[in-house]
């Protein structure tokens, strides 16, 4: 008798054992990944890093001038330099928003970004799918005049602007990226870049893709590169340059510095994707860094 009771006690704990076996493995294999980026930006486009809610991310981003000019010491005292200032706040583990001042055109822009899909651990969902978008007002005055006092007629370039959305440009962005190894991310990102103005015979919409990557050489260091290229092929030859930026990365669990070589002075993407006319290998070269700052409320 004492034998049946051994023998139905184990047939009664087996299905419970399974159960929690499986329950707890359930449990850690379909965790999300861990992002495949550390920075919210690849240097000069997003990656599917969204931090935890209540997290403001401080943002400072510098592009020197064209290393090729002449007494500039590389670029670093160019006349051509840029910069820009911006904040994030998390609203929600999955969302944030954001506000950026930049130096050229006095552009303000107001972002979007969306976690849209999460990379599983178990490989489940094998890419992260991200939203990011913006919007940009260009606050250049409406009395722009030539150095002999004469107003400047109106264009997109140099303005003044004929009528307020004039100043608006747009920028939209899915990123897909994929965590391959603790060493190595990578990520392709469509977009659509708009202007509201643009030049006579110009193009106000632009296609374009991005592909980058991340691969680790130490805890805290990374090398990075980023190209972006147009899809949409504009008459003026001189706007169909491809991005090339290549560079390192320094990480902390609350900061991250970025150093690289671009031949993007733009800051805003859509003012890259459709405004840039420097080649990397023809002179268009220059030295960039992106400073993050997190801070966790």
């Amino acid at each position: 008798m004492k034998k049946y009771n051994i023998l139905l006690f184990v047939l009664l704990i087996i299905p419970v054992l399974c159960f929690s076996q499986k329950k707890a493995k359930d449990s850690i294999v379909e965790r999300p990944a861990r992002p495949a980026f550390e920075s919210a930006t690849l240097i000069d486009n997003a990656t599917n890093v969204l931090f935890p809610k209540n997290t403001l991310e401080v943002v400072m981003q510098h592009r020197f001038g064209r290393i090729e000019e002449k007494n500039s010491l590389a670029g670093i005292y160019g006349a051509n330099s840029n910069i820009r200032i911006a904040l994030a706040y998390s609203i929600l583990d999955w969302v944030s928003v954001g506000y950026g001042i930049t130096q050229d055109n006095r552009t303000s822009d107001f972002n979007l970004k969306v976690g849209l899909v999460k990379q599983t651990r178990s490989g489940s969902t094998p890419i992260s799918i991200s939203y990011y978008g913006n919007i940009a007002i260009d606050g250049r005055s409406f009395d722009t005049k030539y150095p002999n006092g004469d107003f400047i007629p109106p264009d997109a370039d140099n303005g003044p602007f004929l009528k307020q959305q004039d100043r608006y440009s747009y920028f939209h962005q899915l990123v897909f990226a994929k965590r391959f190894s603790s060493d190595i991310s990578f990520q392709i990102a469509p977009s659509l870049s708009h202007f509201n103005a643009v030049n006579f015979g110009g193009e106000h919409d632009r296609f374009a893709i991005a592909f980058g990557g991340r691969f680790k050489v130490s805890p805290q260091t990374a090398l990075i590169y980023d190209i972006s290229a147009p899809i949409t092929q504009f008459d003026d030859n001189k706007y169909n340059v491809t991005g090339f930026s290549f560079g390192a990365e320094f990480s902390t669990s609350a900061h991250t510095f970025q150093i690289f070589l671009t031949n993007f002075n733009g800051l805003l993407p859509q003012y890259n994707y459709m405004k840039n006319t420097s080649n990397f290998f023809d002179g268009g070269a220059l030295i960039g860094f992106n400073i993050t700052r997190n801070y966790n409320f």
